[in-house]
């Protein structure tokens, strides 16, 4: 809400339109030995808008930064190079429209980069459709696991143990509603599971991340052949740092 200031006679013909005399007339409900006469007891006096910015900033100066510090908050999304291109064309105005694409007669832009950023992950990992309509990448996997059972028309789903643990629960959640089967292998911490034998005639899908929740980069040709020679579709979860120049990791 915006601040909007009111003069005394702003207040006074306010309180004359509604009969009072002054503020304390809208309190008279209130007992006297509940009203406050001054500053509450016990706690300190307001401080300037600079005091508290200073104060704030001191506290988050013993913050250790996620760039100077090996960390693994977000499981798989670690430090990766974002090119200042993307900051520059992000902050273009045709682009900074309405969040939501529901309305398309104030949401042009967000159609637009959505548009452009599905055509362009279409060519560049040579598919022959993409789509940028899912909100994160737990729903997508979720939605690509159903999409393999109705392509299939197999209700088992295999997923690796290295795929994001919130990934693996998204994609049991919607398989529960729907009555599928998820068959979840064990955490693998070097990418040496043999998914392969899993596979049966039942199986409609393996998902495997890359690099997958430990770091691990594996080659999905191997697989996708023995997942494709039984009839399932493999579903690769990529994450946007996997397609970096290795030169630009740390």
């Amino acid at each position: 809400m915006r601040y909007l200031p009111l003069t005394q006679p702003d207040r006074q013909a306010m309180l004359a339109t509604i009969g009072a005399k002054s503020i304390d007339d809208l309190f008279v409900d209130v007992p006297e030995e509940a009203r406050l006469s001054g500053p509450i007891p016990g706690l300190p006096m307001h401080a300037s808008e600079m005091a508290v910015e200073n104060h704030f900033s001191n506290l988050a100066r013993k913050n250790m930064a996620a760039s100077h510090h090996p960390f693994f908050l977000g499981a798989g999304a670690y430090k990766h190079h974002v090119p200042a291109s993307v900051d520059h064309l992000i902050q273009r105005g045709e682009f900074l429209t309405a969040y939501t694409p529901y309305q398309p007669e104030i949401a042009q832009g967000t159609l637009q980069y959505l548009f452009e950023f599905q055509t362009q992950v279409a060519a560049l990992t040579g598919m022959e459709v993409a789509n940028a309509s899912m909100y994160d990448g737990s729903t997508g996997t979720g939605e690509a696991v159903l999409m393999a059972h109705r392509v299939t028309k197999r209700r088992k789903a295999v997923l690796s143990g290295g795929l994001h643990p919130h990934y693996a629960d998204v994609v049991k959640t919607l398989s529960r509603m729907a009555g599928d089967i998820v068959v979840a292998a064990p955490a693998d911490l070097t990418a040496r599971e043999n998914l392969a034998e899993l596979i049966d005639s039942e199986t409609s899908c393996i998902v495997v991340q890359n690099p997958d929740v430990f770091g691990n980069i594996r080659d999905l040709r191997p697989l996708a052949e023995a997942a494709h020679a039984k009839g399932a579709l493999l579903i690769a979860v990529v994450g946007p740092c996997s397609i970096t120049a290795p030169s630009a990791l740390p």
